[in-house]
């Protein structure tokens, strides 16, 4: 009958499968048969029974026995179902059922396991979940298999919700199979001494397997050693397992670093856990439970020097010696095998190989202590004392990972006192209060928060207070008063009961959370069982007989090296100096480009790059050139030029390339740009690049692929090719490389290798400068990249039914998405990927609203961020979604984040496994209509343009960045549209730069000045289209705009002036007084208006901002953003004829005021910076001209800063530009001017030109007669040493240059 019920009930499970909860299946051997049936009724046991018909005993599944399963007497948290399966099984799988036709059964429940019937631990599922999912009606059967599985004789199953309209019923069944064991106990003395032959020795492998349970936190496990301090040892220590491999051989340059690996936590509960240590060659795997460790050692194993023995439990050896203290293992070891050796079953036969130190068994004792955990801050047990007796004495040991937190409190009799025990940040202290008397305080210990167990003794007789934590007397101190200390009767630990009950309980720092045991009170031990069973005391919300502690910081879910601390019901991330941010410091604080940093609004300058965002590459700092697009510099460590002799194939010279970032972080970046680029220039002479009889090469290098590359400029890697075989300009037609020619004489082979998957590059060899005067030398630029792709790689969605569809998404633990939309539509889904019940969704739930929706198994949740304004505004927008063990979150632009804490014990794991549809869902309903921007998961971005290529009803790409960029471009700069982001353009701004943010300040000396002229004159600006004649002659100006800034010390000074062709004018000048004054003359026929500001003196040498605005007669001026005023004027309305715009000294004959003429005649002295007269800017049209503007340039005018410290050369600026009084150029090839010219001036340029021609015709013979003599004495003194190989390479390469220029110039 048995064996039909298990075959039944074997089918069942496997009929079953959609009804298996979410642990992993997964056993490999047929283990599965059941294991309840056959059991006799004494096997089971329960909390309480409702009736005889209702016992455990009738609690098999799909029994009908007795009321058709078991119900307690009283439903509540505190009842259980126990079952004594005779002896250690394994157990696979839990099958549930309800009472048989009732209303009665169990939503869910805990699994609890033991080997003795004391000391029960909870089974977890996904290292978080400790309830299993029950039954939803009484006769269904719910399946549950358990991966790992469980080896252990008893079995409790421990009822947590149930049906509302009903009572607790159960019914049950256990799958599994017979475990069979070897097992030996260690008293702490003795230990096993394994011997083994040289023979039986793999040198490339060794295993080693066991298990073990202790009560102690520390103990040697196993160890071996050798020669000159070699050993490997495997040992306990604050119940953490070390695994320590040391060599001693003072020759390898490890041998002052030994190996240290630590795994495991907690494991001295008196439960089973697994040791695994597998080494094949280099590779070790460690493996604690279910945490494991690989590393690689570097050689240690091959020069491990090791004797043939190795002991357990110990070291019992005598003469052997470590370098660290130690203790013997005091517990139970299980299944040791040592490369398939079975050293327990040796051990039991006496065989010679196996020595046998001290006392053991060969059976598991089962220490009987009891601990109670209390699970809230609610949790209290409060226990009877002997009252009136005058002292008062506990001891008990706890752990906690709290800080804070009620031990004990004491009532006192004949007064309403007591003493309380209580920890407060990690420190034990003793308080002894009573009405009227100052308390007295006792503090012990530190850091007793640590999660190990630590013992506590408390005494209080008469005036005698004393406490001793982990048997140290922390301190003893008289009370204060002379009365006597009475005990009250009863004790609280770990709370109070509520204030209803009628207690004088405290409790000032809340509850207890953690474990307890050996509880005893006036020096009898408490019996914690019949607590339990009610016989004893009173208690709420405890778990007795297991000690519920776990280490939430094992794994540590804390990412990017972040610190992890914990507290009893959660764990905490510290990510200081990390570079992340977020709960588990998974979100980079860093961008991933320079082009992102530029859109911030960031100028050139160090940045952190961060280029896979939350993945696993650390950020690193390098220099971002922000022009119009963004470039990417990555220095190396060999960018001068490196000369080479003496090399051939057989000693050939190799020169290496470090950078400051790792191969996978520049990958990272290579990846992400547009385009990068790395310049590389060979110099040669009698030194080639290949052979040219077989075409093999004779110098490479080498980039990030680890591969040969010969090809020495270019995008595409075309072989043994130079820049100039590629152009066909090489000096020998026959060759693809100047270098191959084979010439004695200096040449190069320069190029700029931009082939992405090649760079960068990090070795270049080279063979052949072993002949007579050969030589060669390189020089090696910077890693360059410009743009990034991915910052702006967007899809527009044009229906609702279109979406793209990329694999499925992984973040299990972590998952965050980051992108950019713009949308008009009020809703629509971004982003969606679905699992069998898990999802993710990402979706413009109304157009204020942005929520991120996730279910885990715990149920569905949604996190929102709502804003004032409308998100469906066409402009881009920054979604950025995080789930994590700890919280979820969602961030748009810079509005508060919504978050939403995780379940402290929830299901953890985000399952997925349909594609992920973004822009849409997999109904084709709610779809997104938009654009969708840099959508990156995990840090790794998707292509959407590439899969939008062949996607109905989705476009690659997305206009339309001005909307959202162009408040970007500051100071007049307007937004111009590109395929791929946008840029500012600064032709009507008086500033530059990439967002139009730099200042174009000039220091103008004494006489200096630039003239703007708007036209020559009136009749020859009616016909000009010119830009520069934008103030047409006609055109009567009723309206301007001035900006700009000065710093001078110098009056009277004229700042700005304006002349026309009516003797009209605006001049702004700084008076004899300090003063400044602005005065408008529009009308020829009136004195001009003046505007005079004489709050302070404006020459006193600091930098003042000057913005004035007319409207007509209307004028508003507004000095340093503090001063403003408004004035009418009184001589016009509008300004006729524009002629000149002059900044310093006016030179030419005007009929202005006497203030104005004084100060025009003085000019100015000083800096000048964003002059801007409405659309003219005139220091920017005279010092970055980008085309032919009508500008004069008259004396000493040199760019410079008007923010530098007073007193700062200004001609001594980064960039400087010195300007004769006549039209010139900057340098031979950028025209610095066009100023129109009269007659007279062109019969001047006519003379200036015949005058240039014949001093260039000297300097040219000059030149040629020098170079030759310098050619001719460096030539007699090459063969010497030189110090320096650059300058003297450069000086070679400088007179060879110019001796072929000199020919050129000759012929010419």
């Amino acid at each position: 009958m048995g064996s039909v019920t298990g075959a039944v009930l074997k089918m069942l499970l496997l009929l079953s499968t959609p009804n298996w909860n979410r642990v992993l299946a997964g056993n490999s051997y047929d283990c599965d048969d059941p294991l309840v049936s056959a059991l006799s009724q004494a096997s089971f046991s329960s909390s309480s029974e409702l009736s005889s018909s209702h016992g455990p005993g009738f609690a098999r599944l799909n029994r009908r026995d007795g009321a058709g399963g078991w119900s307690p007497l009283v439903s509540n948290k505190y009842q259980w179902l126990q079952i004594d399966l005779g002896e250690r099984m394994e157990i696979t799988s839990v099958a549930t059922q309800g009472g048989y036709g009732s209303s009665n059964w169990v939503t869910s429940y805990l699994l609890m396991f033991s080997d003795s019937g004391r000391n029960w631990k909870q089974y977890r599922q996904e290292d978080s979940i400790w309830g299993f999912a029950g039954n939803a009606n009484a006769d269904s059967v719910v399946y549950c298999r358990l991966q790992p599985s469980i080896k252990a004789r008893f079995l409790r199953f421990i009822p947590l919700e149930w049906n509302p309209k009903g009572r607790i019923g159960m019914r049950i069944e256990v799958f599994g199979c017979a475990y069979r064991s070897e097992v030996v106990d260690l008293d702490g003395k003795s230990s096993l001494l394994y011997r083994f032959s040289q023979k039986s020795l793999s040198p490339a492998k060794d295993i080693i397997s066991l298990k073990f349970k202790t009560t102690q936190s520390y103990g040697v496990l196993l160890h071996r050693e050798g020669l000159n301090g070699n050993h490997i040892t495997l040992e306990l220590r604050r119940g953490k397992l070390f695994f320590l491999i040391n060599s001693g051989d003072a020759k390898l340059p490890s041998s002052h670093a030994p190996i240290s690996l630590t795994l495991g936590s907690l494991l001295d509960d008196q439960h089973w856990h697994s040791v695994l240590i597998q080494r094949l060659g280099r590779q070790v795997n460690f493996t604690v439970d279910e945490h494991r460790h690989l590393f690689h050692a570097q050689g240690e194993f091959s020069y491990l020097h090791l004797d043939y023995e190795i002991s357990f439990g110990g070291i019992p050896a005598p003469g052997k010696s470590v370098p660290f203290s130690h203790k013997n293992f005091h517990g139970c070891l299980e299944n040791l095998y040592y490369n398939g050796v079975d050293i327990i079953d040796l051990a039991k036969q006496q065989n010679p190989q196996i020595i046998v130190m001290g006392n053991v068994s060969f059976s598991c004792s089962q220490p009987q202590s009891v601990p109670v955990t209390f699970l809230s801050p609610r949790s209290y047990l409060t226990l009877p004392g002997a009252s009136g007796e005058d002292d008062v004495s506990a001891t008990f040991q706890f752990r906690t990972w709290n800080k804070a937190g009620l031990l004990l409190f004491s009532e006192l009799q004949l007064v309403s006192g007591g003493l309380l025990l209580f920890l407060n940040d990690g420190k034990l202290k003793l308080n002894l209060y009573r009405p009227g008397k100052l308390p007295s305080d006792i503090t012990a210990g530190v850091g007793l928060n640590d999660g190990q167990w630590h013992s506590v003794s408390l005494f209080a007789k008469r005036n005698y207070l004393s406490v001793v934590v982990d048997g140290q007397v922390a301190s003893a101190a008289p009370s204060v008063g002379p009365e006597h200390i009475y005990s009250g009767g009863t004790y609280y630990f770990g709370g109070c009961p509520d204030s209803g009950v009628g207690s004088r309980c405290k409790s000032p720092l809340g509850g207890f959370q953690g474990c307890m045991r050996l509880i005893s009170i006036s020096h009898k031990v408490v019996d914690l069982i019949s607590v339990q069973q009610g016989s004893l005391g009173n208690f709420s919300d405890l778990q007795i007989d297991s000690c519920g502690i776990t280490d939430r910081c094992l794994p540590n879910y804390c990412e990017h090296g972040g610190e992890c601390s914990q507290s009893w019901d959660t764990f905490h991330c510290n990510c200081a100096n990390t570079g992340y941010r977020g709960a588990t410091c998974h979100n980079s604080i860093y961008e991933q480009s320079c082009e992102a940093y530029k859109h911030k609004g960031n100028t050139s300058g160090f940045y952190y790059i961060d280029s896979d965002g939350s993945g696993p590459l650390e950020p690193f700092l390098l220099y971002c050139n922000m022009t119009e697009t963004a470039w990417t510099i990555i220095q190396h460590n060999g960018s001068d030029i490196t000369r080479v002799r003496n090399t051939s194939p057989e000693n050939p010279h190799a020169g290496s390339f470090e950078y400051a970032a790792s191969l996978e972080q520049l990958q990272a970046t290579i990846n992400h740009a547009e385009r990068c680029e790395q310049r590389l220039t060979y110099y040669c002479r009698k030194s080639r690049l290949a052979n040219e009889k077989d075409g093999t090469p004779l110098s490479w290098w080498i980039g990030r692929t680890n591969e040969t590359q010969t090809y020495w400029g270019g995008s595409l890697p075309d072989l043994q090719k130079c820049t100039c075989g590629l152009e066909g300009n090489c000096i020998d037609s026959q060759y693809s490389c100047n270098c191959d020619a084979d010439r004695n004489e200096w040449t190069n082979d320069t190029g700029s290798l931009s082939y992405k998957e090649h760079l960068p590059v990090t070795k270049i060899v080279i063979t052949d400068t072993s002949r007579p005067h050969s030589e060669a030398a390189y020089k090696l630029g910077p890693l360059l990249c410009r743009g990034d792709r991915l910052f702006w790689n967007s899809a527009s969605f044009n229906t609702e039914a279109s979406y793209l569809h990329f694999p499925t998404f992984h973040g299990e633990l972590s998952a965050d998405v980051s992108f950019f939309f713009k949308t008009t539509a009020s809703s629509g889904v971004f982003l969606e990927n679905l699992g069998i019940t898990d999802y993710i969704r990402i979706e413009l739930h109304s157009p204020a609203v942005v929520t991120f929706s996730f279910d885990v198994g715990n149920g569905p949740s949604e996190v929102s961020v709502q804003s004032p304004t409308h998100f469906n505004d066409n402009q881009w927008h920054h979604v950025r979604a995080e789930r994590n063990m700890k919280e979820a979150s969602v961030q748009v632009d810079q509005l508060s984040p919504g978050r939403q804490p995780a379940p402290a014990d929830g299901h953890v794991l985000l399952q997925l496994n349909s594609q992920l549809f973004v822009g849409g869902t997999a109904t084709r309903q709610r779809g997104f209509l938009g654009c969708i921007r840099s959508l990156q998961l995990n840090g790794m971005a998707l292509d959407l343009e590439e899969r939008a290529k062949v996607t109905p009803g989705v476009e690659p790409g997305c206009s339309g960045h001005c909307s959202s960029y162009g408040k970007l471009c500051l100071h007049g700069g307007k937004c111009r549209e590109k395929p791929s982001g946008f840029s500012c353009d600064c032709t009507s701004s008086a500033y530059t730069g990439p967002f139009c943010s730099d200042e174009i300040s000039a220091y103008f000396g004494s006489g200096s000045s630039i003239i703007y002229n708007f036209q020559e004159n009136y009749s020859l600006s009616k016909n000009s289209s010119s830009h520069a004649a934008s103030f047409q002659g006609d055109v009567k100006l009723s309206r301007e705009t001035i900006k700009f800034s000065f710093r001078t010390s110098r009056t009277p000074s004229l700042l700005l002036y304006v002349s026309s062709f009516y003797k009209e004018y605006l001049s702004v000048i700084i008076a004899r007084n300090g003063s400044l004054q602005i005065r408008y003359k529009l009308s020829r026929y009136q004195e001009p208006d003046v505007v005079n500001f004489d709050f302070k003196n404006m020459a006193d040498g600091q930098l003042h901002h000057i913005k004035i605005n007319r409207e007509e007669a209307v004028v508003f001026v507004e000095i340093d953003e503090s001063v403003r005023r408004q004035v009418h004027l009184a001589s016009g309305t509008e300004l006729s004829a524009i002629k000149s715009l002059v900044l310093g000294r006016i030179l030419e004959h005007s009929d202005v005021d006497q203030e104005t003429a004084l100060a025009g005649a003085q000019g100015f002295l000083g800096c000048l910076s964003a002059v801007q007269l409405s659309h003219v800017a005139p220091l920017k049209a005279a010092l970055h001209p980008s085309r032919p503007a009508p500008i004069t340039i008259l004396g000493h005018v040199t760019e410079s800063s008007c923010v530098a410290q007073a007193g700062t050369d200004a001609t001594s600026r980064e960039r400087t530009h010195s300007f004769a009084d006549h039209s010139g150029t900057r340098d031979n090839r950028e025209p610095l001017t066009n100023t129109i010219k009269s007659d007279s001036v062109i019969i001047g340029g006519l003379i200036a030109v015949v005058i240039f021609i014949l001093l260039c015709i000297t300097a040219i013979a000059i030149r040629i007669y020098q170079q030759k003599r310098l050619y001719k004495r460096n030539e007699a003194k090459r063969s010497e040493n030189v110090d320096s190989a650059e300058a003297v390479l450069k000086s070679e390469l400088n007179i060879q240059h110019a001796v072929g220029e000199n020919q050129k110039e000759y012929f010419f």
